[in-house]
């Protein structure tokens, strides 16, 4: 095997995880549509060879950066499947501020690509629906669990307001803005939980367009 060989073979181990990295950092502050291959291909740093020896597209690029982030726990709806932690805490966890010296502060990632890609048959708006939907079973079950009351109606109204306190942290770079839309989870929660003293919850009402 020739030195030249054995060196190429060398740079390129973790390519592909450097290359999800860069793409992470680059997506988060500047945006999906706004960051070209060749800043990511900098950033990595490997050869425009090699990025597109893993990724043939951009959008296959993208793809693979939400399925990272998904599979590391990196995304809102990751504490929804903690085991350790009690059904109760792991909704109102949605809420939390993000790890300390996370910056930009950024809404969910699914929901800034399905923006950034919004035609629905488009495999990353597509995967980022699938995500939108597996958050609500999840908090379906939790709130089952809890013995709350009409649960879909419960987990809708639930991730709604965590989906709309990530995006307004983001707009108004507030990280802790989650605590807000807490308060209001919080309510929620007890309304639907069975009442201790023999008197019944407030009723959940559904809204309808």
């Amino acid at each position: 095997m020739s030195t030249v060989t054995t060196a190429s073979r060398r740079q390129g181990r973790g390519g592909r995880e450097r290359i999800l990295a860069a793409a992470a950092g680059l997506f988060a502050t500047q945006g999906i549509n706004a960051t070209g291959m060749e800043q990511i291909a900098e950033r990595a740093p490997v050869s425009k060879r090699t990025l597109y020896a893993h990724f043939r597209t951009k959008d296959e690029l993208v793809l693979a950066h939400l399925k990272d982030l998904a599979s590391t726990g990196r995304t809102l709806e990751s504490a929804l499947a903690r085991e350790d932690v009690p059904a109760r805490e792991r909704i109102l966890a949605l809420f939390d501020p993000p790890p300390t010296g996370t910056d930009p502060v950024r809404g969910c990632p699914f929901i800034d690509a399905a923006v950034e890609f919004p035609d629905p048959q488009n495999a990353v708006h597509s995967y980022a629906r699938d995500r939108k939907l597996l958050m609500v079973r999840l908090v379906v079950d939790l709130v089952t669990e809890l013995g709350c009351r009409e649960p879909a109606v419960l987990a809708e109204q639930l991730v709604t307001l965590a989906d709309g306190a990530a995006s307004r942290a983001m707009v108004l770079g507030e990280a802790n803005y989650g605590r807000h839309a807490r308060t209001a989870a919080e309510v929620l929660l007890a309304n639907a939980l069975p009442a201790t003293d023999g008197r019944p919850g407030a009723p959940i009402r559904e809204v309808r367009s």
